[in-house]
């Protein structure tokens, strides 16, 4: 009897000693991880540090030879369980789509309060360390939200979002071709372990990426090889993996005319492109030669995998022939007959939608002074597809710099005031464009560019008045526009779209009161019962991304003012606040901090 309890003692010890060392090893795994995404950078970091701060109890329970009971060997499965939960939401974190870990930002949050209550569950030594382990703050960018709402909210036929796209791709890491790779296996990887569900939100993450890389120059239209699968058709092919060797480096999509891919690499040449896109080595000479070897290859692997290759699309006319039509439209645009002016600027406004190429070549022929020239002429049909060609222009960096330079801006802003409707929303976005140099803030700001805006902002249609907030919040981004915006009167149409559900624009709308609540002036006005009540309502009932922005500008207005403290107390914030704050279907990182505001008082 007495050697089966020395038994049962010994395998016990075994048992702990095993699971410990599994538990360390776990921790040593998160440690050696590279970077996290920036979305998730500082939750990531603290998880890993509470994982960190459970060392020096493992290490002594390893060392223990004292009989640890039954419980404290479940408690210890407990902590297995939650430790490898979190290894497995850091390594999202670390290697995932980084486009997904902005679309599904509130699902992450709730992953992570889901690990933080079984770590606290598990380790009660550690309870007040994990209960400060929420969200912070800062950890939504408001600028990355108000860029990711206005990219997914244009029209497929504009390209205005493109400021915004370059602004996440740059916040994302998503700039090179070798960044999109890696993300486009991410992404891949994410559509075959949803086996089909959430088939919007992944298409959302594909066009997404989709963006990113028309930005990057791929002029590609399919994002992955295949559109989002149902269930049925997914499990036919999830097991069906493109060779890495079959892919064209420049589009990332398998090569129907290697090597590489003949159209893209044509194109990369006419980029004036001199080095090699996979090795990033300078090109001895730019002769293509088809590689027929490889070209049988996928063609083999097509037949026995069932796959069947894209169509090739038409090629494009070479990069002389459309540089010699460009320099003709330009030169037309300075006739003197009204129909030529008008045909040659609609095909101007045509061919800078079209492709990087078409509006590197418009700037280099000269085409932005007649364009610039055009937006006074006494045409409202002229004026708009001059607007409009500027705007497209404008998404390129160094182009948004020239058309600057030609002093567009004023006749921008008339054009706003008194031009066509099509023509008001396209300069609203134009000045969302130029809005994104700092210099050009203080300008439009100064040239009287947002009491115009406010108008449309009142009076447009949905699209007007999306491109109109999208503008104000460039603007108010800068502390002197603030204050313009704040005498112009901004703040009660803003108020006013807050209660017209039909727009559904509460989140653009919430996003600039931000703004203007970080202004003296701005948060007297916006101290208002009326408004802190709307404020609640949108954290009770909301969505939610209307939670968060509510829940921030609350936070801002109630940051030092104990009366309006005391007034979302009365409304019953503090409910809401926990009772969200709980929820198992979304993560609200503002509220933690208004919970916190709200015990301190």
């Amino acid at each position: 009897m007495e050697e089966e309890k020395v038994l049962s003692k010994c395998n016990d010890r075994r048992v702990v000693r095993d699971l410990v060392e599994e538990l360390i090893a776990i921790i040593e795994d998160a440690k050696s991880m590279g970077e996290f995404r920036g979305t998730q950078r500082k939750e990531s970091q603290t998880l890993l540090r509470l994982l960190k701060h459970c060392l020096p109890l493992l290490e002594e329970l390893r060392d223990l030879d004292a009989h640890i009971s039954e419980y404290g060997i479940s408690c210890l499965y407990k902590l297995r369980k939650a430790f490898i939960l979190a290894k497995k939401l850091l390594k999202t974190c670390q290697a995932g789509s980084k486009i997904y870990l902005v679309l599904e930002t509130d699902a992450m949050v709730t992953r992570f309060i889901s690990v933080y209550d079984k770590l606290n569950q598990a380790v009660q030594l550690m309870c007040m360390q994990l209960k400060r382990a929420k969200q912070r703050t800062d950890s939504q960018d408001m600028e990355l939200i108000m860029d990711m709402m206005a990219v997914l909210s244009f029209d497929s036929d504009r390209i205005a979002e493109c400021d915004g796209i370059k602004r996440l791709a740059s916040k994302l890491s998503l700039n090179t071709l070798e960044d999109l790779k890696i993300e486009t296996v991410a992404i891949r990887k994410l559509v075959k372990e949803r086996r089909g569900q959430n088939a919007e939100g992944t298409q959302k993450i594909m066009n997404l990426l989709d963006k990113f890389k028309r930005l990057a120059g791929i002029e590609q239209a399919n994002v992955l090889d295949d559109p989002v699968p149902c269930n049925r058709s997914l499990q036919k092919c999830t097991s069906l993996t493109i060779p890495y060797e079959f892919l064209c480096p420049i589009t990332l999509e398998i090569m129907r005319d290697p090597t590489y891919e003949r159209a893209s690499i044509q194109q990369w040449l006419d980029s004036d492109h001199g080095t090699c896109p996979k090795t990033g080595l300078s090109l001895t000479h730019t002769t293509l030669a088809p590689n027929v070897a490889l070209r049988n290859l996928i063609l083999q692997w097509c037949e026995s995998n069932n796959y069947q290759l894209p169509k090739k699309e038409p090629t494009p006319p070479p990069k002389n022939d459309r540089g010699d039509k460009i320099l003709t439209l330009i030169q037309e645009l300075s006739s003197s007959q009204l129909l030529v002016q008008r045909k040659a600027v609609t095909k101007i406004r045509m061919l800078s939608r079209e492709c990087p190429e078409n509006r590197v070549l418009i700037a280099e022929k000269g085409g932005i002074p007649p364009l610039v020239q055009l937006l006074t002429y006494p045409d409202s049909k002229i004026q708009e597809h001059a607007v409009t060609a500027l705007l497209n222009l404008s998404i390129d960096d160094k182009i948004k710099k020239q058309v600057s330079k030609e002093g567009p801006i004023p006749a921008i802003i008339e054009i706003l005031r008194n031009g066509t409707d099509g023509a008001k929303e396209n300069s609203a976005a134009a000045l969302f464009s130029l809005s994104m140099l700092d210099e050009n803030k203080a300008l439009i700001g100064s040239s009287n560019g947002i009491p115009p805006l406010l108008i449309l902002l009142k009076e447009g249609t949905i699209r007007g008045k999306k491109d109109a907030a999208s503008a104000l919040f460039n603007l108010t981004l800068s502390q002197s526009n603030k204050s313009r915006a704040i005498e112009a009167g901004a703040i009660k149409p803003l108020l006013n779209i807050l209660q017209n559900e039909r727009l559904d624009m509460v989140d653009e709308a919430l996003s600039v009161l931000l703004l203007l609540a970080a202004h003296p002036d701005g948060r007297k006005e916006l101290g208002q019962l009326s408004f802190i009540e709307t404020l609640v309502r949108f954290i009770r009932e909301g969505t939610p991304k209307n939670k968060e922005c509510a829940a921030a500008v609350l936070l801002k207005l109630c940051t030092n003012n104990s009366n309006l403290l005391l007034a979302a107390l009365q409304f019953g914030v503090y409910e809401h606040v926990k009772e969200v704050a709980l929820s198992k279907y979304v993560g609200v990182g503002a509220l933690y901090s208004v919970e916190i505001e709200l015990k301190g008082s």
